[in-house]
């Protein structure tokens, strides 16, 4: 992969908090929802209840699309990405103490629902396939296409 695309990948995944993934229901139709999520290197990681849509649909087929875009003021600032990727669930107990330390680092406010005792959290890594860097500032719509 180009290092300046790697670069720009990674510096738009820092520089969000929210995403908008699409799950596939079994019924085939897709499911777009957004979360917040971390990201460390490419992998991206977001948490959600054990018993909800997303955790289904994962269950179901574990491809995923997503997007996130970074803050802008007008059309010529846009930069975003559109991942596509497959999902599973975190088991390794390494990884998850250091997605949660991720977590609890970019949103101190999930410390709040880890004392309340929340149960059933499943906890979800993205493994990116192929992006689409979108960047405006290169000229309207512009993308690059990345195959990981």
């Amino acid at each position: 992969m180009d290092p300046a695309l790697r670069e720009e990948i990674l510096s738009v995944l820092k520089g969000a908090s929210d995403m908008t993934i699409a799950t596939i229901r079994p019924d085939g139709y897709p499911q777009a929802t957004t979360v917040s999520y971390v990201s460390d290197g490419l992998a991206v990681y977001f948490g959600c209840a054990a018993e909800s849509q997303k955790a289904r649909n994962i269950a179901y087929n574990n491809k995923v699309s997503l997007t996130v875009t970074l803050p802008y003021f007008n059309w010529e600032e846009i930069r975003g990405l559109s991942i596509g990727g497959t999902a599973k669930p975190v088991t390794d107990p390494n990884e998850i103490n250091r997605v949660s330390e991720l977590m609890l680092h970019k949103f101190p406010q999930i410390l709040r629902y880890a004392l309340a005792g929340k149960r059933g959290l499943f906890l979800v890594r993205i493994t990116p396939e192929v992006v689409s860097v979108l960047d405006y500032r290169k000229g309207f719509g512009h993308t690059d296409l990345v195959t990981l």
